[in-house]
């Protein structure tokens, strides 16, 4: 072999070989993950749990970005255009946001889907001074009082609005919306007496049930929760049919190559895995739902099927 064969062969053993460095050494610097939520709501309390957990699993530091507005799609707008460098990487969930498209951008077309996190139920919480003691008082006391009923929401498209929006399309009723900028202070907002009730997450409205500024009428999942024990389901206490739960998913800007997509998909895996995680959503009303890349994907499709035809209803428009 000739020296310009030699040369030639030394070059494309290095040009691999870095390739392949550069594959296994990921993550070299800290990653990012986006919230195009308020702090102090569901979503932020489950990405700041898994945050902490991966810090560990990946053996880089994972910081928590809060980008809240217009119903997540500030966030989502953001976290779209950042490099798909496997260093930014957008936590969301159930919500107006990951539907918008066009001009603006949505999860199933805009992202890559990376990992689902699993499921939390919903509640139907009131004030306590709200003179309702079940789902049918609700319905009945609305149909009297058309309109000025308030709820609250953690803004325009988010879950709590998507949530009571299909209730009042089942229940024939009139609730006045006041939505706000994120969970927790429409979550405060109620338990203050200023607007009457919330059919939010219940990882956002537990600690205030607990504390008893908050009174639980009934949750929205299929069956009973463990952590508001003898409550019905709205379903089975006045509004037969309804049902709502919250996704929580980990998404990448579309450009992320694929073997770092998966990476991060395995890494969350893993960290979902860990009895303490497992422990911390559990007491967050959160249950950990593992699925492939490819399933992810196929629910996303359903869920934009299925939030679509409440917002073309209830004429929601985002901010």
């Amino acid at each position: 072999m000739n020296i310009r064969a030699q040369i030639i062969c030394i070059l494309f053993f290095l040009f691999h070989s870095n390739l392949v460095f550069s594959a296994t050494a990921w993550p070299d610097r800290p990653v990012r993950i986006i919230i195009p939520w308020a702090p102090g709501g569901s979503t932020d309390l489950v990405a700041r749990i898994l945050g902490s957990e991966l810090t560990k699993k990946l053996k880089q530091q994972v910081l928590i970005e809060n980008r809240a507005g217009a119903g997540a799609i500030v966030g989502m707008q953001y976290t779209a255009q950042l490099p798909g460098d496997g260093y930014n990487f957008l936590l969301t969930s159930t919500g107006y946001g990951f539907l918008i498209n066009k001009a603006n951008v949505d999860l199933v077309n805009s992202f890559s889907s990376v990992a689902l996190i699993g499921f939390g139920d919903s509640a139907l919480v009131v004030n306590p001074h709200f003179p309702i003691n079940t789902v049918a008082d609700l319905i009945a006391l609305a149909k009297k009082r058309p309109g000025e009923i308030m709820y609250s929401s953690s803004g325009v498209g988010g879950f709590p609005h998507m949530n009571t929006e299909l209730f009042k399309m089942m229940a024939g009723i009139n609730l006045t919306h006041i939505p706000f900028k994120g969970g927790g202070p429409a979550v405060i907002d109620t338990a203050a007496g200023n607007t009457q009730l919330q059919i939010g997450s219940i990882a956002s409205v537990i600690g205030q049930v607990r504390a008893k500024r908050l009174r639980a009428i009934a949750v929205g999942g299929p069956k009973r929760n463990s952590l508001l024990p003898g409550l019905p389901t709205i379903s089975e206490s006045g509004l037969p049919g309804y049902q709502t739960q919250i996704w929580f998913g980990v998404f990448a800007p579309k450009s992320t190559p694929g073997n770092l997509v998966s990476s991060m998909h395995e890494a969350i895996i893993d960290a979902i895995s860990t009895p303490e995680i497992i422990k911390r959503l559990d007491e967050q009303g959160a249950e950990i739902e593992k699925m492939t890349i490819p399933q992810f994907s196929k629910l996303m499709e359903s869920e934009q099927e299925k939030w679509s035809k409440v917002i073309k209803q209830a004429n929601i428009k985002g901010e």
